[in-house]
């Protein structure tokens, strides 16, 4: 029964000095500033903790963990253009005494003052870049934020753990305009890649060609080496022939008449459309007889008709070379 009652003694006790305030919990990550009689005293962490009713009090709780700031700038490129950036800053107290104090009692409001301090680094960087350079080197831009606000915020308790460009939007014109450009730029590279797909299949076809006129060369060569060698070939039969008695002329009748038949047995072949004047293989040797003396009656035209035309000319300048008051010198033939 005493034991009970102490039991209970003990835990009124508790409830009062609780009702009082004389003992508190800190939660974790946290820390609470104690003020005595108005003034700092000490850092409480987290855990259990004791104060002085009445003389001690609590004057905030400070946030030990990573916080993060979202911070939304207008500002103007190097070239006219203006853009609207989010930078997203994540920091957090140092924890330390000293630290804690300082965040607590020198900024009034830290996420409104860190923002003021991203404002002026954004535009302080970003006015000197081209509108191209700032989507570049946003992550260039994101490290001088970082070390601007580290070395300026760094006195008053907090630390920067990064600094990111979360996006970058400019006027929707201009967006729309970059998107053009990009456009246009890819339709170029298309165009180049197109033609050299052209270039190739030209550069091949023409190459196939080549191959194949140097073929058909050197098939049309190897013909005429075959044609040259048969009649040769035929030349030594026709020696042989005329020895044992036959004539050359029945030779070349044969000779005449073989070939006509293979031209039109390959006309049949092709389906050439052809008409045939009224023959007789019979006749063969007349045509040679008549193609013969074709060539002959032209060699002796032309050969005339060369000495004709040298008579002319030579009577025309002997007429040009005489004065033109000399008419006992004229000779009767140029008047014919």
């Amino acid at each position: 029964m005493p034991v009970l009652l102490i039991v209970k003694i003990i835990a009124g006790l508790f409830g009062v000095f609780f009702t009082l305030g004389l003992f508190f919990i800190v939660k974790q990550k946290t820390a609470v500033i104690i003020e005595r009689l108005g003034k700092y005293n000490r850092i409480a962490s987290s855990g259990f903790n004791l104060k002085i009713p009445i003389i001690d009090r609590k004057a905030g709780t400070v946030n030990l963990r990573v916080m993060e700031l979202p911070v939304e700038v207008e500002t103007k490129t190097k070239d006219d253009v203006f853009v609207r950036m989010i930078v997203s800053v994540q920091y957090y107290v140092v924890e330390s005494d000293e630290g804690i104090r300082q965040s607590f009692y020198k900024f009034d409001n830290p996420a409104r003052q860190i923002q003021s301090y991203v404002f002026d680094s954004i535009r302080s960087e970003v006015p000197n870049m081209l509108l191209d350079d700032v989507f570049s080197e946003k992550d260039k831009i994101a490290q001088a934020v970082q070390s601007e606000l580290s070395a300026t915020i760094e006195e008053y308790g907090y630390a920067i753990v990064k600094a990111l460009i979360t996006d970058i939007d400019p006027d929707a014109k201009v967006k729309h305009a970059m998107n053009e450009i990009n456009a246009a730029k890819r339709m170029k590279e298309a165009a180049k890649e197109y033609a050299e797909a052209d270039k190739i299949k030209v550069v091949a076809a023409a190459e196939a060609e080549a191959t194949s006129k140097k073929l058909q060369g050197e098939g049309i060569a190897a013909q005429r080496v075959a044609i040259a060698n048969g009649l040769k070939d035929s030349v030594e039969e026709v020696k042989g022939a005329m020895e044992e008695g036959v004539t050359g002329r029945e030779v070349m009748n044969m000779l005449f008449m073989t070939q006509h038949y293979d031209t039109i047995s390959r006309l049949a072949e092709e389906g050439v459309n052809t008409i045939f004047m009224p023959y007789s293989p019979s006749t063969v040797g007349d045509l040679q007889s008549q193609i013969q003396g074709s060539l002959l009656a032209s060699d002796t035209i032309t050969k005339a008709t060369k000495v004709e035309d040298i008579a002319i000319a030579t009577k025309k300048s002997r007429k040009a070379a005489r004065p033109d008051n000399s008419m006992d010198s004229v000779d009767p033939e140029d008047f014919e």
